[in-house]
């Protein structure tokens, strides 16, 4: 028997079948957000009550002319384009073994972000995070799982990853490309591309239902030191309300170079490579300039004192109070280095501690083994560990938080205690300290991203305290909330800064270690090398 079907419907049955792939991608389609480029469709996330983007470009590929070049507009595009998977990593070499990145490749067209939304997040009324990696500028990427923006959405945020220029690509000044800025400025192309990043935040984001006045930068170590970097420019003055920073910033070891120092490492970095003009140096393979940064003797690039991102150094922009008066919450790991930092393959006896000590400190070397005490093994390993922690990190992320807590503004520090638990495989028990970086998968909610870890019901506990005090942050400014422990704002008390150490037992105490970097204020400056 023949079925009668009506008119609309074989219609619409005959139209399909002349069009079958856009009928699909009609019934299929991911939710469009209009951008000032163009539309782009994400993944909606039901399980999670999100909607994902992933590979946004927020500026032009920074290649051939455009290499060494502040970051120009992307683009505008006709049509729907696909944001359905993290964009192309930053040219980098392959430094940490930790890093796992689900990017598409690799390459110098990697000016992308990824932002995170709730479903149905209204119309630009929800506070927004705005996320740097770490990998010391010069890897890293928005890729990586610790990263993922999913946990923080669905407290309610819109969260934004973003890629920028590492390392030779980056961070290269030379006379030359001064001389072809219309700031007169060079080098911080990946400082610059931030900057970028944050002014589409400002124009695009109340369209995933952001606001672009509750922006909050945040990073970890590199990130951190981008953030306090940030904080500090004329560039980015009014792009944030609220900043985080996880280990890092931009004082003490971590201070930038002084520009005539940057332009002479790339005037040697020219010459090593063989290039006799900006010209040939544009026209180089990227791989070739590359791999140039990892043979013997070219120095590793970084952020410097360009004159326009950054017109002086971050200590004379800090002490002047010319940053940002924003809310600032900041702190280190238990754990930031240990002793081999200090005395590399050699025994932690008294002896070798003394010896290591001299020949860094040289004649302060009595006053700091006084406040790093080296009496036995046990000591040697506990004040070794302090003092390459704070070194490396725990001394500028103190420097930064001084300096922002005496510009008057709200500032919360901390301290994380909780060491990462054995890996699954049995191949490690568990960290003897918190570790530099290992705060991140807490942080962000993102345990269970890291399939190496055994996470304990502990960790657990520790992830949401600390994503909870990340989460009311980045709302409100002030980490504190219902079932967290109280976190009080960094005051003076009893010879002390207030400080909060998130661990197994989260708790207040009075943090009596401001002697310990005011020599190191004293003995390792905030100097340009």
């Amino acid at each position: 028997m023949r079925t009668a079907f009506p008119y609309s419907y074989r219609f619409l049955l005959a139209l399909a079948l002349v069009l079958p792939v856009p009928w699909a991608a009609a019934a299929d389609a991911g939710p469009i957000v209009r951008i000032d480029t163009g539309s782009v469709s994400g993944v909606p996330n039901a399980q999670a009550g999100l909607d994902e983007f992933k590979g946004i470009p927020y500026a032009a590929p920074p290649v051939d002319t455009l290499r060494w070049k502040p970051p120009q507009p992307a683009a505008a595009w006709k049509g729907v384009r696909t944001a359905d998977r993290f964009g192309p990593r930053c040219m980098q070499r392959p430094i940490y073994s930790d890093q796992v990145f689900h990017s598409d490749g690799m390459g110098e067209d990697c000016l992308y972000l990824n932002v995170w939304k709730p479903a149905h997040a209204g119309n630009g009324k929800l506070p927004v995070l705005v996320y740097f990696y770490g990998g010391g500028f010069i890897t890293g990427d928005s890729s990586e799982a610790r990263y993922d923006g999913a946990s923080l959405a669905q407290r309610g945020i819109v969260t934004v990853t973003v890629n920028y220029r590492l390392d030779v690509f980056g961070f290269l000044a030379l006379p030359a490309l001064a001389a072809e800025s219309p700031a007169h400025a060079t080098g911080n192309y990946g400082l610059l591309d931030q900057v970028a990043a944050l002014r589409w935040v400002q124009h695009n984001i109340a369209a995933f239902g952001g606001d672009p006045q509750q922006v909050t930068i945040a990073g970890e170590s590199a990130g951190s030191m981008s953030v306090s970097a940030l904080m500090a420019s004329p560039l980015s003055k009014g792009l944030m309300q609220r900043a985080i920073g996880e280990s890092g910033a931009v004082f003490g070891q971590r201070q930038p170079a002084s520009r005539a120092s940057a332009e002479q490492q790339g005037a040697a970095y020219m010459q090593h490579v063989g290039a006799h003009s900006l010209a040939d140096l544009r026209a180089m393979k990227a791989d070739v300039l590359l791999k140039a940064c990892g043979d013997e003797g070219v120095t590793k690039f970084g952020p410097s004192i360009d004159g326009d991102l950054l017109p002086r150094t971050p200590a004379a922009i800090y002490e002047a109070g010319a940053q940002a008066h924003i809310p600032l919450l900041a702190g280190s790991n238990s754990q930031e280095q240990d002793w081999h930092a200090l005395l590399g393959d050699k025994p932690p006896t008294p002896a070798n501690y003394r010896a290591a000590v001299q020949r860094e400190f040289g004649a302060n070397a009595e006053e700091v083994l006084r406040l790093y005490p080296g009496g036995d093994e046990a000591e040697v390993r506990a004040s070794g560990t302090a003092l390459g922690g704070d070194r490396f990190m725990g001394y500028p992320t103190w420097r930064w938080m001084h300096l922002q807590y005496k510009t008057g503004a709200p500032v919360y520090y901390y301290r994380f205690e909780q060491p990462r638990p054995a890996k699954r495989d049995g191949s490690a028990g568990p960290d003897p300290g918190a570790v530099h970086s290992g705060e991140i998968e807490y942080a962000l909610g993102n345990l269970d991203g890291n399939p190496i870890y055994a996470w304990t019901a502990t960790d657990r506990g520790v992830s949401c305290v600390m994503e909870g005090y990340f989460a009311n942050f980045i709302k409100t400014g002030n980490p504190n909330g219902p079932g967290l422990p109280h976190w009080p704002a960094v005051a003076s008390q009893e010879g002390g800064l207030l400080r909060q150490a998130i661990g197994a037992d989260t708790h207040s105490y009075i943090d009596r270690d401001a002697a310990r970097h005011e020599l190191l204020q004293r003995v390792d400056p905030d100097r340009q090398p």
